[in-house]
């Protein structure tokens, strides 16, 4: 039985407990955070007790193209940010070429987002029974879980889950009695924020720094890990998988829309009410409905004005009041000019001082740049210098437009970003081209683009004019004249 000790009960079908501070259980459809209720869910006792390693069983009766068959049919989303179809990446592995491995990526460092945290605290055994699963249905010979150094809580639960997996023959050889053989191995992170990119993350697996692969191959699906097929799934999107395997492509796809099914957990943070992590159902609930819903966020601190936010993670493009009633779905989100991302919400409301909060951002992915890419390393550092001499007082118009063409240098042609019927702008939607081989460079040039298209009087504000520089011609002398 669930516990009682609940912190927040005022609101119907909002709950939350004490031993999972800022996740709040609602009436939704609950797809990977089924035993969040429950104090003990991260036990091998309580996942057993509700319907654990039952998918496995189901999955180890089909043979494994139709379980591959069965997830291509659910549609299942990649939540790590590309949003890409588990099941069409599964397929991209060359055949016949062995061992292919699988690598989850647990390396959560996208600013805003604590939502896979939780998943592997909370539940370490359905994100195991997520892996196997994979493993069977995509003719996997190892996996291989990345965690994030920093999140020691999670590396200790998925370890003694291991543990138990394997003491009760759910991981290894012949599991359950069949002919499925699978070893997981634990792997800690050590905290860069590049490593989110897949073949950072392989790099550093591999004892190298973590450094983006150039490409070609475009996909480590062909080329990965020890030079061999390997596919790289995110931690929700394996915790995914045991419902499918046990109640079928049909139930999953009820839920949701047709092209984003399921469900999505989402993190909100910055000026809202109620902070907090939301299992929502994907592709219609809104924006409006996750910042002022009274099952989610419950509105602007102090009912302030809404200013603007990020709607999936801090790289994301920002949007404003007028995308507020856009669902939360991938295609929308692009075509409105921005992404869904890793599904963090940061909401900033009408006090927020837009070039400070940019160069917050900015920042960072300046700060977590690998070094490999020239555009992304000086860019990133200059674009976060100029910006400091801005907000400091000491910066003119041609600071500005320095930015912008740094930025171009990052980012060629359109970037992408939200209308603003205050402003008179139509969408550009994502996503964008870039000079760099991952996403890092372009993450430092997002939110001070969106700082400055939508809030453009805020740095006008703030900055000195200086007089345009004027070209003095010079006309060279000849003949008698010389």
């Amino acid at each position: 039985m669930p516990t009682t000790n609940a912190v927040d009960m005022n609101t119907p079908g909002a709950e939350t407990h004490d031993f999972i501070p800022g996740f709040y259980i609602g009436d939704r459809p609950k797809v990977v955070t089924s035993r969040f209720e429950y104090e003990d869910s991260y036990t091998l006792e309580r996942f057993l007790a509700t319907d654990g390693y039952e998918g496995l069983k189901q999955c180890l009766a089909k043979s494994p193209q139709e379980m591959h068959d069965e997830v291509r049919n659910s549609t299942v989303l990649g939540r790590g940010g590309a949003g890409f179809p588990a099941g069409v990446k599964w397929g991209f592995t060359p055949q016949g070429v062995w061992p292919r491995y699988l690598v989850v990526n647990g390396d959560e460092s996208e600013p805003g987002t604590y939502k896979d945290r939780l998943l592997m605290e909370r539940d370490p055994h359905q994100l195991i029974e997520g892996c196997l699963i994979a493993c069977y249905a995509a003719g996997l010979s190892q996996c291989f879980l990345y965690v994030r150094g920093e999140m020691a809580l999670g590396q200790e639960r998925i370890a003694t889950a291991l543990n138990e997996a394997y003491a009760a023959g759910y991981v290894g050889k012949n599991i359950l009695g069949t002919d499925f053989s699978v070893d997981i191995v634990l792997h800690w992170g050590a905290g860069a924020y590049v490593v989110g990119e897949e073949t950072a993350l392989i790099e550093s697996l591999e004892g190298e720094r973590g450094m983006p692969r150039l490409k070609p191959p475009f996909f480590p699906a062909a080329v990965g890990l020890y030079g061999k097929p390997t596919i790289v799934n995110n931690v929700e999107t394996l915790a995914n998988l045991p419902f499918v395997a046990l109640h079928g492509s049909a139930a999953y796809t009820a839920i949701g829309t047709p092209t984003s099914p399921g469900t999505r957990m989402v993190a909100v943070s910055g000026h809202v009410k109620r902070p907090g992590v939301y299992e929502i159902v994907n592709g219609s609930t809104t924006f409006r409905d996750i910042i002022y819903g009274d099952e989610f966020s419950q509105g602007i601190r102090d009912d302030n004005d809404l200013k603007a936010f990020v709607p999936g993670g801090g790289s994301a493009p920002w949007f404003v009041e007028d995308q507020l009633d856009i669902p939360f779905e991938g295609k929308e989100a692009g075509a409105a000019g921005s992404m869904l991302g890793s599904g963090a919400i940061m909401v900033m409301d009408s006090t927020t001082d837009i070039p400070h909060a940019a160069y917050t951002l900015t920042k960072f992915y300046a700060h977590e740049s690998c070094g490999k890419c020239t555009p992304c390393r000086e860019g990133g550092t200059w674009l976060m210098r100029m910006l400091e001499r801005v907000i400091a007082g000491h910066g003119t118009d041609a600071d500005l437009d320095q930015m912008r063409e740094v930025g171009q240098t990052i980012c060629p042609g359109d970037m992408p970003h939200a209308a603003s019927e205050r402003l008179g702008l139509e969408a550009v939607p994502f996503p964008y081209k870039m000079t760099t081989i991952c996403f890092v460079g372009p993450s430092a040039w997002a939110p001070l683009h969106s700082a400055l298209t939508l809030f453009p009087e805020e740095f006008d504000a703030i900055v000195t004019k200086v007089p345009k520089r004027v070209s003095i011609p010079v006309t060279a002398l000849t003949g008698a004249d010389a």
